[in-house]
Formats: C-alpha cells, structure tokens, sequence
C-alpha cells in the first residue's frame, strides 16, 4: 500500500507565499514523478506543476503559475514541495499530491493520489 499525505496548506493573503509538502509512503520500489493538481470550486481538476525523481528533476509547469510556482523534491524523503508566491485569489483551490511510481511487486507504474490540502487566498 501507498500513502501520499499532503501538509501545509491553509489562508494567506494576496501576494504572499505558502508552500506545500507531500511525502510518499508505503510500499515503493521507485517514484518516476510527482506533483500537484489543483481543483477550484465548480471546477475541473488542473495540472499545477511536475517533477521528475529520475533524469535530474525535470520540472513541467502550468502556464497560470510560471514564474511565481517552484516545485522542488527531496528524493531521500519521497518528499515533493511546492513553493507558491505572489498568491492570487484565484489560486484558491483543494490542492492534490499525485504520484507516479512502482511498488516492488510490479514492472507498470501506477498512480497514486493525496487526499488534497486546501490553500484559500483572501483579497
């Protein structure tokens, strides 16, 4: 079995920052990638941001958030983190940790959820 647990998030005004962490537990043989999706209310799940755990952290990012979103790892602690600044009401969302990894028991990768962390970002 495979846990992702998500902390740190919670109410911040606009323009400050706020970052998230999400550690992967359990049975796993390696992580290919991570990262964080995001759903708003009344609104569809979207892409925030990636990671790669493999080929030197490659990091993919969704165009609303280039250049105030980082996205980090810590490969030791099956840890990724995402550090959000200049934080507008519109990134008020339930944000979910996503992973993509192999137990040992199988050769496919599969994909694992977080139980979601609210961010709310007051004007």
């Amino acid at each position: 079995q495979v846990q992702l647990v998500e902390s740190w998030g919670g109410l911040v005004q606009a323009g400050r920052s706020l970052r998230l962490a999400c550690a992967a537990s359990g049975s796993i043989f390696r992580i290919n990638d991570m990262g964080w999706h995001r759903q708003a209310p009344g609104e569809q799940r979207e892409l925030v941001a990636t990671i790669t755990f493999t080929s030197g952290g490659v990091t993919n990012y969704a165009n609303s958030i280039k250049g105030r979103f980082t996205i980090s790892k810590d490969n030791a602690k099956n840890t990724v983190y995402l550090h959000m600044n200049s934080l507008k009401p519109e990134d008020t969302a339930v944000y979910y940790c996503n992973a993509n990894l192999r137990t040992p028991w199988s050769a496919r990768l599969s994909n694992y959820w977080g139980q979601g962390t609210q961010v709310t970002v007051s004007s």
